[in-house]
């Protein structure tokens, strides 16, 4: 049997060290080959082929964004700084209420900095983050992020994430160029192809029409506009793997202060973050598509019977208290990966464009991250008018945003899968072998929570430890004596492993996130003529 395996673990090995050198060969080219150099005047004219509709050439708007959460408002004020006219249409601009989009991560905060919004974490009462604590058949790990070569105010954030978003409204607002307004869109105003604004009612039922060169969508996970703006059936791609209940603990301090703790409990996780300093938020996943329901009772009694037993003894108190009040908030988790279809005019940015699961705390990351690369490309134009142009230009973003953003989806998924119970043994042994790893210490912690954190999201950096963790579960159960039914268990792992990863890497798109070098994304001024 020894024999039978070694060949499955040379090749496994094999493929990874491939992977490694191909990559490392493709990135001794020129950082050019996926980098947009632009400058102001290198174009004279704009070609002559190209005839501006009449609204938009006199439109005082440059960019209309849908949606003000997170991406949009941030979006906003990042446009308005550079001097764009932004006009930015909410359904609602009363304060959310909701039980995710609480934690964001140290390199989140970093993206937020980058975008000088990070003020908007002030005043809120929002606490520092410095790791997680894991929690497994009773015993407990403290996993801290990697910030010794950063700025001391540098960590994670947790917040209600409510009061987040009015802060970052109120920045964008702040801008002179900005118009921040209570609207409902109701549809993308669309001719020959071409996007050239938007229909939308106001907060007082009046139905109005805005015209600007790029309309922006970022209208969230239940987006009106995602059909319109994606591949054909991306619908179909939309996946519920759970459902998250939350509550808020009162009256209690976590047991490692200033840490996220995760507890791999029987079925699936349960997270505990502070959001404020006399909240906790407790979110227990529950597998599927349907939870309890929570009116006629089922919610409390699963909550105290189910849930309640694998609860931390310093928290159990305070979330029987937690049941009992009676405040239980449940919300769908979803999962899509991105699946742009180009179109003149329009971009998806935020959740209406990609989302993973919110196990890891990585949405806000992901769209902060996307933020960049887009106020990047668009620095240096000067006229966005040219919509055909804009968009072979932007193609380059979906490439530009692949090896963070699929980085932390595809961590996202996989851990999910990972962190779940399950009848089967070598699925066990491989969460075993993920929790006992991450408390190795050194380069076995602080890897994988680099890559977590958004400190050091790179797509071989997640291969190479995801592995590592698989082969380590494998060295588990082959010491002391490797018996055949522990070997048999060990293959199995191995095979497990490959089926969490591969499959979440393909709807990303492995070349895009492993070699986006080769992707065909560099354009020069003469193809563009945009400045």
């Amino acid at each position: 049997m020894v024999y039978l395996l070694m060949p499955m673990f040379v090749a496994l090995i094999s493929s990874i060290l491939g992977v490694l050198f191909l990559q490392s060969s493709r990135g001794k080219k020129k950082s050019g080959d996926v980098s947009m150099k632009i400058q102001r005047n290198e174009c004279s004219k704009r070609s002559e082929n190209v005839t501006l509709p009449a609204e938009v050439a006199g439109s005082t708007t440059d960019i209309i964004i849908v949606g003000a959460g997170v991406a949009g408002s941030a979006l906003a004020y990042t446009l308005a700084m550079d001097g764009r006219r932004v006009h930015v249409i909410e359904r609602d601009l009363t304060e959310p209420d909701r039980i995710v989009g609480e934690l964001l991560q140290p390199g989140g905060y970093l993206k937020l900095i980058e975008l000088g919004l990070e003020d908007c974490v002030n005043t809120i009462d929002a606490q520092q983050v410095y790791g997680y604590a894991l929690y497994k058949d009773g015993k407990s790990n403290k996993v801290s992020y990697p910030l010794e070569n950063f700025n001391s105010d540098v960590a994670g954030r947790s917040f209600h994430n409510g009061r987040f978003i009015q802060r970052m409204r109120e920045k964008a607002a702040s801008q002179s160029n900005v118009r921040l307004e209570q609207g409902t869109v109701t549809s993308l105003i669309e001719e020959k192809g071409i996007i050239k604004g938007v229909t939308y009612k106001t907060k007082t039922g009046q139905e109005l029409t805005t015209y600007a060169p790029l309309t922006v969508v970022c209208d969230g996970c239940c987006s009106n506009f995602r059909r319109s703006l994606s591949k054909p059936n991306v619908s179909i791609l939309v996946e519920i793997p759970s459902c998250f209940v939350g509550l808020i603990l009162e009256n209690c301090e976590l047991p490692y202060k200033n840490h996220g703790h995760v507890i791999l409990a029987d079925p699936s996780p349960i997270l505990f973050y502070p959001i404020s300093s006399t909240e906790i938020r407790c979110l227990v996943d529950v597998p599927g598509q349907k939870v309890p329901s929570v009116n006629n009772g089922e919610m409390t009694n699963y909550l105290k019977t189910v849930v309640a037993p694998q609860i931390p003894r310093e928290l159990f108190s305070a979330f029987m208290s937690a049941i009992d009040k009676g405040n239980i908030r449940t919300m769908t988790n979803r999962s899509m990966p991105a699946a742009p279809s180009p179109t003149p005019g329009a971009l998806l940015l935020g959740d209406s464009f990609n989302m993973r699961h919110p196990l890891t705390g990585g949405g806000m990351t992901v769209a902060l991250s996307d933020i960049v690369i887009i106020r990047d490309l668009l620095r240096p134009l000067g006229d966005l008018n040219d919509a055909p142009a804009l968009c072979k230009y932007l193609k380059s973003f979906y490439t530009l945003r692949k090896p963070v953003a699929s980085t932390i989806n595809t961590l996202a998924g996989a851990l999910y899968k990972v962190f779940c119970a399950s009848p089967d043994p070598s699925r066990n042994e491989l969460r075993q072998a993920c929790f006992d790893y991450l408390s190795l210490g050194g380069g076995f912690t602080n890897g994988p929570i680099a890559i977590l954190s958004g400190l050091n999201p790179r797509p071989l950096s997640l291969i190479s430890h995801f592995f590592a963790v698989a082969i380590y579960g494998v060295g588990r159960l082959l010491l002391p004596f490797p018996s055949p039914k522990r070997m048999l268990i060990g293959a199995r792992l191995i095979l497990d492993a490959s089926s969490i990863i591969f499959p979440i890497m393909k709807a990303e798109g492995v070349r895009e996130m492993l070699f986006p070098a080769t992707m065909p994304t560099h354009y020069t001024v003469q193809d563009l003529c945009l400045s």
